[in-house]
């Protein structure tokens, strides 16, 4: 039978009630036996009157008529006043008590076991891991609520499987594609080189054409390769000297911008003299954010590195044009460049870097301020 919760919490409350009735009818009954008793100890001697009809018969029980009042004992006269309130004292106290046993009753009867079993799975959710089933059969609200959890999970699972065996398809058919290619961009390369060697400038203006469309095949096979290394790769955090890491970080800053004859800002606001952060990781994101800094500086690059709770944070920005609406929100995307040639830039260096913070527990931040542009780069810190 199919009992709802609000049918269930009614009965307990009923049932419950109840109780309290009855303790509280017992309670009143067990003192006036007792206050009986006390008074019987003690004759009466009042007298007694009764009506009577015109024969002389005794009407009722009859009723003492007197200002004389019996005299108690000092301790029975407290135990007779304590017995006649306290029937009226434990009646509220029994219905609170009641009110309690029953939300208790209810709780862990009723909710206790279905609230854990959609905590626990909830967890289970958050952490990633599917591969579970909800136990709980009741036919109450709280099962509906579960089944239909599990009838989620169910779902969440099959599409994590199928979106799993898309990515690692995904992976396969572009190592199979970057690896398959070389092999004719190596017989282009080589046919193309042979048409240089051609007398006829026409020939030879084809074949260097050739021979750069075939050299920009090659970066995007050798960076297809590279990003599928990127995305299976985890960082090994060890603690770094902060130090040393911004003499470091500046060091290399000073020398990209020396090449464009740009100005540099370098700000050390860390508090902290260690961090645990997988060097390789920064080092690379950074060298990244340098360059496309330094690619839209017009005079000057600014770069600070500071501690934002848990996350280690780099933050490039330059005085360039910044970035247009639409690389503010497909900057971080894979081959995606506004440039008018492709020939240096393939367009994957934010992409990179957008990886590799998420790899590392962080994020990427692409954004303009008054002065130009600005990207921030987080690295979560990992405590061993």
């Amino acid at each position: 039978m199919k009992v709802s919760l609000r049918r269930s919490i009614i009965f307990y409350m009923i049932a419950f009630v109840l109780i309290a009735m009855i303790l509280s009818a017992g309670t009143s009954f067990v003192c006036d036996r007792l206050s009986n008793h006390i008074r019987a100890a003690y004759p009466e001697t009042r007298e007694k009157y009764y009506l009577t009809n015109v024969d002389g018969e005794r009407l009722g029980e009859g009723t003492y008529i007197s200002k004389q009042e019996i005299s108690y004992s000092e301790m029975d006269k407290k135990l007779l006043g304590l017995l006649d309130v306290f029937p009226m004292l434990v009646t509220p106290i029994y219905s609170a008590i009641c009110v309690f046993a029953a939300a208790f009753l209810f709780y862990r009867n009723k909710l206790k076991n279905p609230i854990n079993e959609l905590e626990w799975a909830a967890e289970k959710i958050s952490n990633s891991n599917l591969n579970f089933k909800i136990q709980y059969e009741s036919d109450d609200e709280l099962g509906e609520l579960c089944r239909a959890f599990e009838v989620m999970r169910s779902a969440l699972a099959d599409n994590f499987s199928e979106m799993w065996r898309q990515v690692e398809e995904r992976k396969r058919l572009n190592a199979a594609f970057a690896h398959d290619l070389r092999t004719p961009l190596t017989v282009l390369k080589g046919y193309g080189e042979m048409l240089q060697t051609n007398d006829d400038p026409q020939v030879g203006n084809t074949a260097m054409t050739i021979l750069n469309q075939v050299s920009r095949l090659e970066r995007y096979a050798d960076s297809m390769s590279r990003l599928q290394r990127l995305e299976e790769t985890r960082p090994q955090c060890q603690p770094v000297d902060v130090i040393q890491l911004a003499s470091d970080l500046k060091a290399m800053a000073v020398v990209v911008a020396g090449r464009q004859n740009l100005k540099l800002c370098f700000e050390n606001n860390m508090a902290d003299k260690l961090i645990e952060v997988d060097l390789e990781f920064v080092e690379q994101v950074y060298n990244n954010l340098i360059s496309n800094a330094v690619r839209y500086a017009q005079s000057n690059i600014r770069i600070r590195i500071l501690k934002n709770r848990d996350m280690f944070c780099l933050e490039v920005a330059d005085d360039g044009p910044g970035f247009s609406v639409e690389s503010l929100k497909r900057a971080a995307e894979p081959y995606f460049t506004e440039e008018d040639s492709r020939e240096e830039n393939l367009g994957l260096g934010l992409y990179i870097c957008r990886m590799m913070c998420e790899n590392h527990g962080g994020y990427l931040v692409i954004e303009n301020t008054e002065a130009g542009g600005r990207v921030t780069a987080g690295f979560k810190e990992f405590y061993r």
